[in-house]
């Protein structure tokens, strides 16, 4: 019988096309069949996941997560420990003194100059601020002042809050003022002033 030359083509086509799958498929078996001592013979870089994991660092736990590698701790369980009180400065010491000029004997703050009272004022309260307070400065010191009289000042020499804030020194409740025009010690150029504004008087 003869054999159809069709026939005998198309079955060795198929024939090779086996041939080349199986030869693909045994290939790819060997390839990852293949374990660490083969990939080390032949020089390339063994790597695992178990050993990915296990080198890779934790993450933190402690109670300043995210902060870094400080560990602030748990504030409901360690002590606080109250910060050490301060201590004060040794409070500073001014001198009020009395002085003689043509207008008589009046009281000079501790820059020497004169200081004067304003007649609208009632004890220990300013009535002078804002335009008259640049005129006449307020004679002002700070918490913990102490002052040292002069001889001849027997009045009482306290402090008052201003509206401010600041403390105004009185001379016996009375609200003690320089003057702006006054520039040296001795000048008396306030003295007697709208009919309001004199020396203080010791």
């Amino acid at each position: 019988m003869r054999e159809n030359p069709e026939r005998t083509r198309t079955s060795r086509h198929l024939v090779l096309a086996v041939i080349a799958t199986s030869a693909l498929l045994v290939g790819a078996c060997s390839a990852t069949g293949a374990g660490p001592s083969d990939a080390a013979e032949s020089g390339a870089p063994v790597t695992s996941a178990s050993a990915a994991v296990s080198e890779a660092p934790s993450a933190s736990t402690s109670s300043g997560g995210g902060r870094g590698d400080y560990d602030y701790g748990d504030p409901s369980t360690e002590a606080i420990e109250a910060p050490a009180e301060s201590t004060a400065p040794e409070s500073a010491t001014i001198a009020v003194n009395p002085a003689t000029g043509p207008v008589g004997t009046y009281l000079t703050g501790p820059d020497g100059l004169t200081l004067y009272t304003f007649a609208p004022d009632s004890p220990n309260a300013s009535t002078c601020d804002g335009g008259c307070a640049e005129a006449w400065p307020p004679f002002t010191v700070t918490v913990g002042i102490e002052f040292a009289p002069g001889d001849g000042v027997d009045g009482e020499l306290t402090t008052f809050p201003r509206a401010d804030g600041t403390l105004q020194v009185a001379y016996d409740g009375a609200p003690l003022y320089y003057f702006a025009n006054d520039t040296t010690p001795g000048d008396t150029n306030g003295q007697g002033l709208g009919g309001n504004w004199f020396v203080a008087e010791p």
